[in-house]
Order: structure tokens, then sequence, then C-alpha cells
């Protein structure tokens, strides 16, 4: 029999082993549309587009000590508008209502390097220099009205637009509210809200609803509901670290996530949690995670969670969720995905809950099959959905709505 200590350091060496995966999950590059202006000089606006406001809490060439001050100063109009972040840490809430484009430039060093972002494994971390912090939950679900005031950026045009209200459709948005910000981006941010070291009620790191939104070499760290993508919002991640516990992926809308890591602080419900929503069209609201790694936080998490953390649950019966050609580290269940819960499984014909061409010891294809609950997909099936041009629509249902992605970075057939 094993002692403790030889378990301990085998344990140990098989999830070192297990734990990162290969090249084709990491970025080739990073996003380098905004390199020269996002490179760190003595002239901050150096290589800028003419125009862009520079934010910083030291330098004295800022035109604004607080982020939302600059965004707060821009007209509603479809006048593109840039703003660059000076390195430091921030603590405040963002808004942004505008219909007009909007890019936040985290300055960064990174892009002009031609350096990643999400190139880590279980025992290592990467982090911004731009770091937007604001530390709040919903505690019991009733210490606000509603989950999107906890958040540190919300995308929406009205403040209706981004509740997540409650029941099978949630919060009933009017049908008159119009669309938000046509092309919203962000480079080489980190936004946190690290309320508790656990999964204490919705934490909002994020927030898209009515909106077009990409972030490109971002970090989000919370550790309950970390991404809300909203009603009619549509929101593209390259090179992104989302953190968190419990159902961190979880919306109405629709999110493609590519060549990025999902970070497991612990297990908790799922890592997605997806209400589809009846429409007039063929929608394809949904989930869709693509070559991406899904690992451990840390090795003590890897080490207490073996194959104990489900890739999502149902936030309503209409969940659309797949997992593509991504890795799993051992802390996957080998069943992928499980019902909301026992009394309420919130699974029918309806549900679509898949995995496509994975891989790593976390990826387990029998068990998967045997749960019916986990779709296993073959390459007719995922096809509806494999790229983003697949999935993002316009708010009328107008197909391939991906001219607002940055173009040096879309993947597609």
């Amino acid at each position: 029999m094993l002692s403790l200590i030889s378990f301990g350091l085998l344990a140990t060496t098989l999830l070192s082993r297990a734990a990162v995966a290969d090249d084709h999950t990491k970025a080739s590059h990073p996003a380098r549309t905004f390199a020269a202006c996002q490179k760190k000089t003595c002239n901050p606006l150096q290589g800028c587009p003419e125009g862009t406001i520079f934010v910083s809490a030291t330098h004295p060439k800022a035109n604004f000590t607080k982020v939302q001050d600059a965004i707060a100063s821009l007209p509603n109009n479809t006048t593109p508008y840039y703003i660059l972040i000076g390195s430091g840490n921030y603590t405040e809430q963002l808004n942004v209502t505008r219909q007009g484009p909007l890019y936040l430039l985290g300055q960064s060093n990174r892009p002009w390097q031609d350096k990643i972002l999400a190139d880590i494994n279980v025992n290592t971390t990467a982090s911004n220099d731009v770091q937007i912090w604001w530390n709040d939950a919903n505690v019991g679900g009733n210490l606000y009205t509603d989950n999107v005031y906890t958040g540190v950026l919300t995308i929406g045009p009205t403040l209706n637009a981004t509740l997540t209200g409650s029941g099978p459709t949630g919060f009933p948005v009017p049908v008159d509210t119009p669309f938000g910000c046509s092309d919203f981006r962000a480079y080489n941010i980190d936004f946190r809200n690290e309320y508790a070291p656990y999964s204490d009620g919705p934490a909002h790191a994020l927030g898209v609803s009515r909106a077009n939104a990409g972030f490109y070499s971002c970090g989000f760290y919370s550790w309950q509901d970390t991404i809300y993508i909203g009603k009619l919002g549509n929101a593209y991640f390259y090179d992104t670290i989302t953190a968190g516990q419990t159902d961190f992926l979880y919306g109405f809308g629709t999110l493609y996530i590519e060549k990025s890591t999902l970070s497991l602080r612990t297990c908790g419900g799922g890592i997605t949690a997806w209400k589809g929503t009846n429409t007039t069209f063929e929608n394809k609201y949904g989930v869709y995670i693509d070559a991406t790694q899904v690992i451990a936080y840390n090795y003590t998490t890897a080490l207490a969670n073996v194959g104990k953390c489900a890739l999502g649950r149902p936030w309503n019966a209409q969940q659309r969720s797949i997992f593509m050609d991504s890795y799993f580290d051992t802390t996957i269940k080998p069943a992928g995905y499980i019902i909301w819960s026992a009394t309420d499984p919130r699974v029918n014909n309806y549900t679509f809950m898949a995995t496509w061409d994975d891989y790593g010891p976390g990826y387990n294809k029998t068990a998967e099959r045997l749960s019916n609950v986990t779709l296993v997909l073959n390459d007719a099936q995922v096809a509806p959905y494999r790229w983003p041009v697949d999935v993002f629509q316009t708010e009328n249902g107008t197909p391939g709505n991906v001219g607002w992605i940055d173009q040096s970075v879309l993947v597609g057939p």
C-alpha cells in the first residue's frame, strides 16, 4: 500500500503531466491592432489614434484619473472613441451605454512583444498591467434587486436592458429598447470582483446586454456568475483568462470563447448556465468554447476536485452550450454536464449541452454518452455552431454578424 507521502507525490506528478494542454489551445499571437498605442513610452499617446483619451491615476498628462469619467464624457453618437488606460489599479464600476464604437486599451508591452496572456498552467498565473476592481456580491441573491449592480464592467443601452431578472425568461426588457454599443472592445485589461475567496452570491466581473463586445488578452476574476451575457448580447473572447467557481459563464445571449483559459477556482454548480429564448427566427443563443483549456486554478484545487467539476447545468431547459476541440484536466466530471438539481432537472428534448472533439485526462466520451445529459456531437452536428460567423446574429436574427470582432484574430473556416 502506498504511504500518504508517496500517494501525494504520485498525485502531484500525475497532475503536473495532465495540467498542460497542447499548443493548439494557445493563441499564436495576441491582437496587435493597437500595439503601438498600448506600448509603454515616455509620451503615452505615441502611436495612438487621433483623439485618444488618456486615463491615469498618476500621470501628469492624463485627461482623466478615473476610467468611468472618461466614458461618461463621450457623446452618444456613432463616432468611434479610444481610451488608453495607464498601468495601475482602478477601483470603480464601469458602465457603457453609448451606441457608437468604444475601444478601451490597456497600457501593455505584451502586444508589441507578441506575448499572449492565456498561456498558463495549473502552477502559473498571468495578469495585465491594468487592473480594474469592484468587490461586490448579491449575497444570498437578495442583497440587491438584481445581480447587475455587482458588476465591474456593464455594457448595455439602459439599466432595464442589463437586468438578469428571474424565472425561465428573466427580466422582460421592453421591446422598444434600442441596441447599445455596436462595437465595444477591451485589450489587455483585467476585471476583478474578489468580494470573497469563495462563492457567496452572484458577483459579476462583466455584463454585456444588447451590445457587441470583444475582449482580447483580458482577464475576468470572480467566484460566482463571473460573466453575464444578457439578452441580445454578443461577446467574443480571444486569449483571455476567466476564473470562477459557480455558473461562471451564464446568460441569455451569445458568447464565443477562443484560444483561452477557463480557470476553476473550485467546483460548484457548473461552468456554464444558459437560458434559451424563443424567437420568431432561428436563433443561435448559447455559449461556445473552442480550442480552450479548462484547468484547475492551482494544485490544491486540482487535487481536491478530481472528477468533480461539471461543464455546465441548464439555467432553463433550452440551454445551449458546446465545448469544442478543448482540453479538460482531471477536475472535469467524467459525465460532462449535469442537471440543475435533483428536484428540478430542467432537461428535455430542447436541452443542448454538448461536446465535440475534446481531449485531455478529464475527457471521457463513454461516460458522457452514458450520462443521458451530455450530447457527444459528430462533425455534421457541430457544423451549424462551429465558428463565430455561424453563431453571431444581429438583433433581428441576421446571421454572420462578425464585423465588430477584431479581424486580425477572428477565426473561421
